[in-house]
């Protein structure tokens, strides 16, 4: 009874709410704080002078401003032709890749599609089983002969399995019923899918989109692999580690003798890896707000059932 009462005593209850919430909100204010801190202290080291940087100690805020750690990267005559690259890479990719495995995830969450089980098999299968490197250098290199070509970062990246996966389960939780009655009013397959069910699966469309676009703007190791002799085909985040590489080279070299690090300009490996990671994440960082709304609900309804 004494239990009872407490859990209906309403003072009782407005003290219990008042301490949840509390506690609530002090965790996600130290959850936030803990991500957002080396995101800060990484801006900050970026507008840093480069020797200064090297005794530490900077927080959230410059200590010595200077812009010399961007000026140094954005000089590169070829970073404006490699971000045009990355760009149309990351919209070309994302646009393909959402159509074609949303298309395929569509004809496989069908039921009346006697072959579903087994395409879904064979392709799941390949999430598992990989042929390795060398295998798929001699495929894309020499088999489809996409080396040296801007079509190296398209055609290998149009179908995504794990996305498929996702697209099918959210397909599969949606009413039959919409799918019948469109087809007893005689609307075709492909009707069906640009009328129904695409507009209704833009939550997961949408996920699927940022995964697509954050893998193709950070990818850089296919730049190295096929593309490497092509600078009017570097991706930005191959030519910025590239950048990152020289310096680091060029820093060994001058910290053999203090009189050359003095001679040093105002930026370090340090100061030059910290605006490099700002210049490659600002563009995910500006889009990410505009799909959160979606990000969370279509990975939520897409993971209910396999």
């Amino acid at each position: 009874m004494s239990g009872i009462n407490l859990r209906h005593n309403p003072r009782t209850s407005r003290w219990m709410n008042i301490l949840f919430h509390t506690f609530n909100n002090a965790f996600l204010l130290l959850a936030m704080l803990i991500t957002l801190y080396p995101v800060l202290n990484t801006v900050a080291i970026s507008f840093n002078d480069g020797t200064d940087a090297l005794r530490g100690g900077i927080s959230i805020w410059p200590r010595v401003f200077s812009l010399e750690s961007y000026r140094g990267v954005l000089a590169d005559e070829f970073v404006f032709s490699a971000f045009q690259v990355s760009v149309a890479r990351t919209l070309l990719q994302t646009a393909l890749n959402l159509l074609l495995t949303s298309m395929l995830a569509y004809a496989l969450s069908r039921r009346e599609y006697v072959l579903r089980k087994f395409i879904t098999t064979v392709f799941v299968l390949t999430m598992y089983v990989n042929a390795g490197l060398i295998p798929n250098y001699l495929l894309i290199s020499r088999t489809l002969g996409l080396s040296r070509s801007f079509w190296v970062y398209i055609v290998p990246t149009m179908i995504s399995c794990f996305n498929m996966i996702v697209i099918r389960t959210y397909i599969l939780n949606l009413p039959d019923a919409l799918v019948e009655s469109a087809r007893i009013d005689g609307a075709g397959e492909l009707r069906v899918f640009w009328q129904i069910i695409a507009p209704l699966c833009l939550p997961v469309m949408a996920t699927v989109s940022l995964f697509v676009a954050v893998g193709a703007w950070n990818s850089w190791f296919d730049t190295h692999l096929y593309n490497a002799g092509r600078p009017s085909l570097h991706t930005l985040q191959y030519l910025l580690k590239m950048k990152l590489a020289t310096t680091q080279a060029s820093s060994n070299m001058a910290m053999q003798t203090t009189t050359a690090l003095a001679a040093r300009a105002p930026t370090t490996p340090v100061t030059i890896r910290a605006a490099i990671t700002v210049i490659s994440a600002l563009p995910i960082m500006l889009v990410y707000p505009f799909l959160q709304k979606y990000f969370v609900v279509g990975l939520s309804i897409g993971s209910v059932k396999g």
